[in-house]
């Protein structure tokens, strides 16, 4: 679900709206994957660990190294998120670079997927793409056919409680939980009985999509890797915020009564104010975060990024307003209110291939770096086996035989896709599979 359209973005302290769900879903880490199907399970969401593809044709391994110092990555988030009504199974990948020299920090272009790179997988589903076809033949015949009325639905009656969906009617499916496609709070009638009984296969099956490429025989297979875990999802709440006694006669405008009926409406009514003492994004950035410590993605297709602090990044996406001629007189003088910084992505370079604009799909978090050094080094502690001992000396010696030392140390990567989901060729014909890389944009911290 994309944001509300007024989405100028400022740094006050109080936010409004609070106590509501917002249009944004939060990744967590929920405990080790040791099931060799899940960790061969595309649809499974994860951090750390080996990747899942969905091409049967597997990827080059090149799309994992590093552009600065060429190295192969470790793998840092994989997670299962399809577009709604699309066909196309799709992951999105993305991998990060520890070594400390190549997490530059210096103008506009050290922003840019450099040390850490994002790929999205798509693979055509034929047995959904079936389903598919069956809803849109439905559709357009239901809408030949008069309206009939129904009654009116008592909202508190249990039997119609649907559970909250999430950005593009995906639900609790956008992270590979369990839960069928056809679960969206907007459910025909007359979808759920000809279409259903005509599958002998359920949503969930035909939704799941098992790795078809194999790792054994494969330089993927030894890879430097993080201990992989499971990303489970849930909405994010801000919470209520202290009711303020006001003066007889003081009205306030509730922005729940936003007639625009977005869910998340902590952007409205603040106000930018320029400060060289504090970094007010960042204190923004940590009190929002601070809701839900735990969270290592923020996922919104369409959405606004929540940017971590004041820098080249800021000023691109959120640019300031041109400021008004400052008056030259007394007579002439006047209030000037203050800037506020409205969201504006135009400066991300557009999809290569489709030429469709990209738009924002999630970013990764500080604690996703505190989880993944947490689990390397539980792991490193665990009683290994001789062979496992042997390569994970190997290992170090490769990341160490420059000397310098390794961790990620960037504030929010932030990560923006096709909006078209394009599935082309290089020569603009339509594939069933492809494999391509999108722009990931870095703040490095304050």
């Amino acid at each position: 679900m994309p944001p509300i359209d007024d989405d100028d973005w400022s740094d006050s302290d109080e936010e409004a709206g609070a106590d509501v769900e917002t249009s944004v879903l939060l990744g967590t880490p929920d405990g080790a994957i040791t099931a060799a199907a899940d960790l061969a399970d595309a649809a499974v969401s994860r951090i750390g660990g080996h990747p899942a593809f969905l091409p049967s044709n597997e990827p080059p391994f090149s799309s994992s190294c590093c552009k600065i110092c060429s190295r192969p990555m470790e793998l840092l988030v994989q997670m299962w998120c399809p577009f709604e009504n699309s066909p196309m199974d799709r992951a999105l990948y993305m991998w990060g670079c520890a070594v400390p020299q190549c997490q530059t920090k210096d103008g506009w272009h050290a922003h840019l997927d450099r040390s850490l790179r994002a790929w999205r997988g798509l693979r055509y589903n034929d047995a959904y793409a079936a389903k598919l076809e069956k809803k849109i033949a439905k559709r357009k015949a239901a809408a030949v056919l008069p309206v009939k009325s129904t009654p009116k639905a008592n909202p508190f009656s249990v039997s119609i409680i649907v559970p909250n969906s999430a950005p593009f009617g995906l639900g609790a499916q956008i992270f590979g939980d369990a839960a069928p496609a056809a679960s969206s709070p907007v459910q025909e009638e007359d979808e759920t009985s000809d279409v259903e009984s005509d599958n002998t296969s359920s949503d969930e099956e035909l939704l799941t999509a098992l790795a078809v490429t194999t790792l054994e025989e494969s330089p993927w297979k030894s890879a430097p890797s993080y201990p992989p875990l499971y990303l489970s999802t849930c909405s994010e709440y801000l919470p209520a915020q202290p009711k303020v006694k006001l003066p007889p006669g003081v009205q306030v405008v509730d922005p729940l009564d936003d007639p625009k009926g977005a869910k998340d409406v902590s952007w409205i009514a603040e106000a930018y104010e320029n400060s060289l003492d504090v970094d007010q994004v960042f204190e923004r950035f940590t009190k929002r975060v601070g809701y839900e410590g735990d969270q290592c993605v923020r996922y919104e297709l369409e959405g606004t990024p929540l940017p971590y602090a004041s820098d080249s990044v800021l000023e691109a996406l959120f640019p300031l307003p041109p400021s008004p001629p400052l008056p030259v007189t007394k007579a002439a003088f006047t209030v000037v209110p203050p800037a506020k910084r409205s969201y504006n992505p135009s400066s991300i370079p557009p999809c290569p291939v489709c030429k469709s604009k990209r738009v924002f799909e999630c970013q990764l978090m500080p604690n996703l770096v505190n989880v993944l050094r947490d689990g390397d080094a539980e792991a490193k502690d665990k009683k290994l086996t001789d062979e496992e001992r042997r390569k994970l000396v190997e290992q170090e010696l490769k990341r160490d035989s420059s000397g310098a030392r390794r961790g990620m140390e960037w504030g929010t990567c932030l990560v923006f896709s096709c909006s078209k989901d394009c599935s082309l060729t290089d020569d603009g014909k339509e594939a069933r599979e492809s494999w391509r890389e999108e722009t990931v944009l870095v703040q490095w911290g304050v």
